[in-house]
């Protein structure tokens, strides 16, 4: 709260997610867990909701971040690793498709 010439003034709140949303999301991010953990180390194609295509290794995931190893193309989106292969963190919630490759 805000103090305005001796007047408390409640924030605006600017964005609140609806209910039905949260728990839709609460249920999304523990499915993929499920799936990362099946299938870490293993060869995917990744598919984000804005249609961009990303193949590597899934590394893991954790706190709704996906984690995957992918060939170093210079991206500024990936983060650490060797000067080949560098790691990418997605937003598990973005994720449209992943398919397995080997």
């Amino acid at each position: 709260m805000g103090i305005q010439a001796g007047v408390q003034v409640q924030p605006k709140v600017l964005y609140q997610a609806d209910q039905n949303y949260i728990q839709s999301l609460k249920s999304i991010r523990h499915h993929m867990h499920s799936v990362c953990r099946q299938y870490v180390n293993q060869v995917v194609r990744v598919q984000t909701i804005d249609g961009q295509v990303i193949t590597g290794r899934i590394l893991g995931c954790d706190r709704g971040l996906f984690y995957l190893r992918v060939q170093n193309h210079g991206e500024g989106r990936a983060f650490f690793g060797s000067s080949d292969e560098a790691i990418l963190t997605l937003v598990l919630y973005e994720l449209l498709v992943i398919v397995l490759l080997s």
